[in-house]
């Protein structure tokens, strides 16, 4: 009975095919934002998270300012100063403290001139941190070597700054000559990819920035407790402030790779939630065109609904004709909404990795992603046509059959 049931809602659908098609696309678009953007956040989130991963458990970052806006602080010119790198390095627990000065400046390759980003490295202690923990390591030559004038350039430098540049190629920073010793494995995105690092004593001799970091990376001992370390590195910085006299000085954020992973997994979680809500409405808005739809339906159809009561037909049947009508433009529009996000996401992912990679970005596609397309489509149009069916099935027969 029910196949019959399901032939008659498709018939029906067929012989209004406008409308129904124009319903379908209301619950495309829908479907299509919650997959598409649904995808894309997932992707993002795996991407930052794998990352942060690489950190390990017994590295500690330390920078100037209020822990809750760390990229205002990094942006905003205040630095640890040579003091508090010495109180870092006091605190125990304490094994090597990076730090990791930045500035642009002007680099000639050849005759081509441009500005760069370019980052102080101490190359005796900072390598073995950043190839073990961050993932650093090179496509093509090696790592520069201290005292040597040589440098390493992001995966973008050759590729997009400097076109024709090669390892062991020769390049101007402000005036100084240094070698391109090797090029970088992609960092994850395009600002880090276009980074020149060089050893810090080059980069303060040739800067002049003779002391400050914005933020210092800390490796601690094997097997001591970053919590523990955190809090000794707190007491040695608040000791240093208090003998510093008439310096207004700002305070200090320390914190654990656990600590970033959690503050990324609210921000992201804070996002697809933003992401859910903004897409319900345009599915909100296509479940009001199925329920729209589902009434003009009843509508034109009552004595059609008088004829199958006059012939036996329950209020039970009739709301199963109506319901299977809405269930099958929410299944089609949960079909095409869930190819076009995943054709979108996917294609999104191929720009930032290939065409145009300002990051790296890929599409997190799941069983489960489309499952949860598919049902939520399906759910919604049985639910906007619940209440129209029920009001076609509460129809009395001899009222139906009068209907002109």
């Amino acid at each position: 009975m029910n196949t019959e049931y399901f032939k008659i809602a498709l018939r029906n659908l067929k012989s209004r095919s406008m409308r129904s098609w124009l319903t379908v696309l209301g619950i495309v678009i829908g479907i299509f934002l919650v997959v598409s953007l649904l995808s894309l956040s997932e992707g993002l989130k795996d991407s930052v998270m794998r990352e942060l991963k690489m950190m390990g458990g017994d590295i500690l970052i330390v920078y100037p300012g209020d822990g809750s806006d760390i990229v205002t602080t990094m942006m905003g010119g205040v630095e640890l100063k040579d003091k508090e790198i010495e109180a870092i390095k006091r605190a125990e627990g304490v094994d090597i403290v990076l730090e990791m000065p930045f500035t642009g400046s002007v680099v000639r390759h050849f005759q081509e001139t441009k500005m760069a980003l370019i980052y102080g490295i101490d190359l005796d202690d900072g390598l073995p941190l950043l190839r073990d923990n961050m993932g650093w390591e090179m496509t093509s030559g090696e790592f520069p070597r201290p005292g040597r004038r040589e440098v390493m350039v992001g995966n973008l430098v050759p590729k997009d700054l400097f076109p024709e540049m090669m390892v062991g190629d020769s390049i101007n920073i402000q005036g100084k000559e240094f070698t391109v010793s090797g090029v970088l494995r992609s960092l994850g995105n395009k600002q880090d990819d276009l980074v020149i690092a060089l050893d810090l004593d080059d980069f303060r001799s040739t800067t002049g920035k003779r002391e400050g970091t914005p933020v210092a990376m800390v490796q601690l001992y094997e097997g001591y407790d970053a919590e523990i370390a955190a809090e000794n590195i707190e007491r040695e910085l608040e000791q240093s402030m208090t003998r510093r006299r008439d310096e207004d000085s700002p305070s200090f954020s320390v914190m654990t790779s656990e600590t970033v992973t959690n503050m990324v997994d609210s921000i992201m979680g804070t996002v697809q939630l933003a992401v859910i809500a903004f897409a319900s409405i345009a599915i909100l808005v296509g479940g009001i065109g199925i329920m729209n739809t589902m009434y003009t339906s009843v509508k034109e159809r009552t004595k059609e609904i008088g004829i199958l009561k006059a012939v036996g037909a329950k209020r039970s049947d009739i709301t199963k004709i109506f319901l299977f009508e809405a269930g099958i433009i929410g299944i089609i529009g949960g079909i095409g909404g869930v190819v076009l996000g995943l054709l979108l996401a996917i294609s999104v992912e191929i720009y930032f990795s290939q065409i145009h990679p300002v990051f790296y970005l890929e599409a997190h596609i799941s069983i489960w992603l489309i499952l949860f397309g598919l049902g939520f489509s399906f759910a919604v149009g049985c639910l906007s046509g619940f209440f129209p069916a029920r009001q076609g099935a509460k129809m009395k027969p001899v009222d139906a059959l009068r209907y002109e």
